[in-house]
């Protein structure tokens, strides 16, 4: 699987960025499973990649700056038994992952002012509330 990752239209990853590590994957394999290396850690070196333009890579570090260990971040996926299948699955997360990382900021929100129905709601909810809280008192009398 040496092609490259696309992130992107614009953002495109060559192979020779990604490096992959195979080992053990618990769980389902039958008589494979102690054979096999089925499960895959795909690295990419975030901080240091030429394929990332700048205010992509200065966005990407900031979001997942919890996830990065040296400027990489690491995904694993073990789910399948095959091998080739999980380093589909692997390369389909870091993709995903780079792209929310990279996504523009949402517009600022707009403060509006509640609407007339909205206040009167609330008013009248807080008037049920407090017929509520009135009649656990005790009886008057």
């Amino acid at each position: 699987m040496d092609e490259e990752l696309v992130v992107t239209n614009r953002v495109r990853i060559p192979a020779s960025e990604l490096r992959e590590r195979f080992s053990h994957a618990s769980g389902p394999g039958g008589q494979g499973v102690n054979t096999a290396d089925s499960r895959v850690e795909l690295t990419f070196d975030v901080a240091n990649s030429p394929s990332l333009p700048e205010t992509h890579r200065t966005r990407a570090l900031a979001r997942l700056a919890g996830r990065l260990v040296e400027g990489r971040i690491t995904v694993a996926a073990a789910e399948r038994r095959s091998q080739l299948a999980n380093r589909r699955i692997a390369r389909e997360r870091l993709a995903q992952l780079l792209r929310e990382a990279m996504a523009p900021p949402p517009p600022p929100r707009r403060a509006t002012r509640p609407t007339r129905g909205s206040k009167e709601r609330r008013l009248a909810s807080k008037k049920r509330r407090s017929e509520v809280k009135r009649g656990r008192g005790r009886p008057e009398g």
